[in-house]
C-alpha cells in the first residue's frame, strides 16, 4: 500500500521533477517507509512506499526492469501474486524480488492489456513502456485504490490523491456543476470520471487508460459484473455453501498476502465479526489483534457497539484494543480528518475511521475491514423498500428511497448559476438500464457495488486509514466472491432482513445477539443529531465570510437547516446540515478561504 504520482509531457519538454516532488510530499503519510523517483525524458514517476510484502529494498519503487523496458509505480496488494509468479516463472521469467510489484511488471510483459484481468486484489498503478513511449494507468475492479489525474495541452499528471495534484499547481479548481448535483443527491458519491473540481478527474474502476507521448489517449474497461442467474440454477444449499467457501478463501488470501501481522477492525456488527470467525476457521486468530472505537451517546443513538464486539472477543480470545473518543476530541480534530479527504465525504463515520486509524497504526500496519458486505449481500434497509415499491421506472424506484434530495430541493439549495437538469436521475437511469441484470434488485446491487460503494465507504476507508500509513483490506470485495454473489437471487440475499447468506454462515460461529441485532452503522451520533457545540461550529462555518463570498448555497435554505437541524435528515438518515458544512469546510481546507 503506497502513494503514487507522475507526469507525462506532451509538448516535448522533460517531466517537471519539482512538481513530482511536490506531489510526493503530500503522499508521505500513505507511504512512510521509502520514497523514490524515476524519469525518462517526458515521463516522470514518484512513489511513497508502505512496506507490507517483501520488506527488503528489492521491492522499493519506482520499479524498473531494463530488460523488459518497463517502469512501474503501484499502490495496493495483489492477493494472487504467488500463483501468478509461479505461472510466469514457468514461462521463463526471472525475478529479482519477492513481492507483488514485480509480478505486475512481468505479467504486463507476458499478457499486455490482458494482464489486469488476471490480477486479484486492490490496485492502482502506472506503467511506462519505454519502447512504445506509452503510459498506462490501471485501477482495480471496485476502485478500492484511488487514481486521480489532471490534464491540459502540455501534460498529464496523476496521483493517489487530489491533495497531491493540487500541491503541484496548475489545476482548474472551479466547481463542476454536474459533480455538485451528484454530491448532494447521491450521498457525496461523484462517479468517475468527475470530481467536485473541474480540473481533477479519476479513472473509473475496472478500467485502463493509455496515453501516448503525443497526447493521444484511449480508455477501456477490462472487467464488467454480470448479475444474471446461472443455468441450471443452484439450490439454496449450494448457494450458501459456495458463498461460504468463497468468503473463507477471500479472508485467507487477504491475510496470507503479507509479511507483517494482519488485524481486524471489529465494529461489533455481523460483517467484521464474521471476518474474525472465518480467520479462526482457516487458522488465523493466534495472536490476532482486533480494534473497536466508540463515541459519546446521544438520546437518539448509542455511540458504541462494544456490547457486541466484546462478545466476539470473548468467544475467540483475540488481543482486543478498545478506544472511546469524547465528542470534544471529535470536534477538535474534524479539520484533520477533512484534510485527509481526497474528495468531500458526507458519511459521519469518516471521522471515526480517521481517529480509529491513528490508534490502530500504533500497533499494526494491516487490517481487514467489513466494508462491502451490505452492498454485495443486500444489507441496507432501503433495498427491500425499493423492491416492495413497484411504481414507475427503475430509476424512479431507486430515487424515491435513496436520493438525499429530489431535484426541486437541490434547486432550492444551490445558487442559480449551478441550476441545471437532473443529472443524477439521468445517470442512475442509464446505469440501471445496462445489460446483464435479470431483475431490478440485481441492477441496483450491481450499481451499488461498482459505483456507489467506490465513492462512499470504500474511498472513506482508504483515505482515513492511509492517512496513518495503515492498510485496510476488504475481503467482502474479493472479485470471485462479488461475482458469485451478483448471480445469487436477490430474494435469497434479502431474506431475514438482508444478508441472509452471511447470517446463515454465522449461525453457530458467532453469538446469536450479534447475528440477530438490528442493522447498525459505524456510530458517530453527534454528526447526525446536530446540537450544542457541533451546531455552533456549523453555524460559524456556514455564516463565515468565505462561505458567503463563495456563493454556493442559497441563504434561505441554509437558515432553514440551521433553525431546525434535527428535522432535516435524508432518506438514508444523514444530516443535511452536515452535508453543507462538510463541503464548505473541505473547500476551505483544500482551496483556501
Amino acid at each position: 500500500m503506497c502513494g503514487i504520482a507522475g507526469e507525462l509531457r506532451f509538448d516535448g519538454a522533460p517531466a517537471d521533477l519539482e512538481a513530482i516532488a511536490a506531489m510526493m510530499g503530500r503522499l508521505v503519510r500513505r507511504g512512510p517507509d521509502h520514497g523514490g523517483s524515476y524519469s525518462d525524458g517526458a515521463l516522470g514517476l514518484g512513489h511513497r512506499r508502505l512496506a507490507i510484502i517483501d520488506l527488503s529494498a528489492r521491492s522499493n519503487q519506482p520499479m524498473v526492469d531494463p530488460e523488459l523496458g518497463l517502469a512501474l509505480v503501484f499502490n495496493g496488494t495483489i492477493y494472487n501474486y504467488r500463483e501468478l509468479r509461479r505461472e510466469l516463472t514457468a514461462r521463463g521469467y526471472r525475478f529479482f524480488s519477492d513481492g507483488d510489484t514485480e509480478v505486475i511488471l512481468k505479467a504486463w510483459h507476458a499478457w499486455g492489456l490482458d494482464a489486469p484481468a488476471r490480477l486479484d486484489g486492490m490496485f492502482a498503478f502506472a506503467l511506462w513502456d519505454a519502447a512504445r513511449r506509452e503510459l498506462f494507468l490501471v485501477r482495480d475492479r471496485f476502485g478500492i485504490k484511488p487514481l486521480y489525474w489532471t490534464r491540459d495541452v502540455r501534460r498529464l499528471r496523476f496521483a493517489s490523491s487530489t491533495q497531491a495534484l493540487l500541491a503541484a499547481g496548475g489545476v482548474d479548481t472551479a466547481i463542476d456543476p454536474v459533480a455538485l448535483h451528484h454530491l448532494f443527491t447521491l450521498h457525496a458519491v461523484v462517479p468517475a470520471p468527475r470530481t467536485i473540481l473541474t480540473g481533477v478527474r479519476k479513472l473509473a474502476p475496472g478500467h485502463w487508460l493509455r496515453l501516448a507521448a503525443d497526447g493521444r489517449e484511449e480508455e477501456r474497461p477490462y472487467w464488467t459484473l454480470e448479475a444474471t442467474r446461472p443455468e441450471p440454477p443452484p439450490s439454496e444449499a449450494d448457494w450458501l455453501a459456495a458463498i461460504h467457501e468463497a468468503l473463507r478463501a477471500a479472508v485467507h488470501s487477504h491475510k496470507a498476502a503479507a509479511d507483517v501481522p494482519v488485524g481486524v477492525l471489529l465494529s461489533g456488527g455481523l460483517d467484521s465479526s464474521l471476518l474474525v470467525a472465518l480467520l479462526a476457521e482457516v487458522g488465523g486468530v493466534t495472536d490476532l489483534h482486533t480494534f473497536s472505537v466508540g463515541f459519546e451517546d446521544t438520546p437518539e443513538e448509542a455511540g458504541s457497539e462494544f456490547e457486541y464486539s466484546d462478545q466476539v472477543v470473548a468467544r475467540y480470545g483475540t488481543r482486543h484494543h478498545r478506544f472511546l473518543v469524547p465528542n470534544a476530541d471529535v470536534l477538535r480534530r474534524l479539520p484533520e480528518a477533512v484534510d485527509a479527504m481526497a474528495e468531500p465525504m458526507f458519511g459521519q463515520d469518516a471521522v471515526a475511521f480517521y481517529l480509529l486509524g491513528e490508534r490502530v497504526a500504533r500497533e499494526i500496519k494491516v487490517v481487514q475491514s467489513g466494508q462491502g458486505a451490505d452492498e454485495v449481500f443486500g444489507g441496507y434497509f432501503w433495498y427491500p423498500r425499493m423492491q416492495a415499491d413497484p411504481a414507475g421506472s427503475w430509476g424512479e424506484r431507486f430515487a424515491r428511497h435513496y436520493f438525499d434530495r429530489d431535484h426541486d430541493e437541490y434547486l432550492r439549495l444551490v445558487a442559480p448559476r449551478f441550476a441545471g437538469p437532473d443529472h443524477s436521475a439521468a445517470l442512475v437511469a442509464e446505469r440501471l438500464a445496462e445489460p446483464g441484470a435479470d431483475e431490478f434488485l440485481d441492477a441496483v446491487l450491481r450499481f451499488d457495488v461498482t459505483t456507489l460503494i467506490v465513492d462512499d465507504p470504500v474511498k472513506r476507508v482508504d483515505n482515513m486509514t492511509m492517512a496513518w500509513g495503515l492498510e485496510a483490506r476488504v475481503p467482502f470485495l474479493d472479485r470471485r466472491l462479488v461475482e458469485l454473489a451478483a448471480r445469487c437471487p436477490p430474494a435469497l440475499k434479502l431474506r431475514d432482513g438482508g444478508k441472509y447468506p452471511l447470517k446463515a454462515m454465522a449461525r453457530g460461529r458467532l453469538p446469536d445477539a450479534v447475528i440477530d441485532r438490528p442493522k447498525g452503522y459505524f456510530p458517530m451520533p453527534a454528526l447526525k443529531y446536530v446540537r450544542g457545540d457541533f451546531l455552533a461550529w456549523m453555524r460559524d462555518l456556514l455564516d463565515s465570510r468565505a462561505c458567503r463570498e463563495r456563493g454556493l448555497y442559497r441563504r434561505d435554505y441554509v437558515e432553514a437547516l440551521l433553525a431546525a437541524p434535527d428535522r432535516h435528515h435524508t432518506r438514508i438518515l444523514g444530516s443535511k446540515l452536515w452535508h453543507l458544512a462538510l463541503l464548505e469546510l473541505w473547500l476551505q481546507r483544500h482551496l483556501g478561504p
